[in-house]
């Protein structure tokens, strides 16, 4: 599986940024994608995830409430919408495939997934 994600950039706090995430693959429907990110000097963090099927979602703590996962299953793209950005959002956003599905903490886990995109920078600052 092949991952391209894009939507960083430039925010102030408060602000918004919406992520992409397009996978080539025929169906989203067999996965569970995740969004990760590492900021300088931190570790990876799993941020969110969604099942392809059902869309079921989960997300990390520190985003609860300001993050929106979504996927648009017929261009087989997952969205994160990342609202009310703080200074400590700012890091490497990555989007990852694992085959299957999984809920809770193990959707967050990066070592469940096989096929990662590249990453897109986001960078919170006045």
């Amino acid at each position: 599986v092949q991952l391209q994600a894009s939507g960083g950039g430039l925010a102030q706090p408060g602000g918004s940024l919406r992520l992409s995430c397009a996978a080539s693959v025929a169906s989203l429907d067999h996965y569970t994608i995740s969004w990760f990110r590492q900021a300088p000097g931190k570790e990876r963090e799993g941020v969110s995830c969604i099942r392809g099927n059902d869309g079921y979602t989960n997300y990390a703590d520190s985003v609860k409430g300001r993050f929106t996962i979504s996927r648009e299953n017929a261009k087989n793209t997952v969205y994160l919408q990342l609202n009310s950005l703080k200074s400590e959002d700012t890091a490497l956003y990555y989007c990852a495939t694992a085959p299957g599905y999984y809920s809770g903490s193990y959707c967050l886990l990066g070592t469940l997934f096989d096929s990662w995109g590249k990453g897109t920078l986001v960078t919170v600052s006045s």
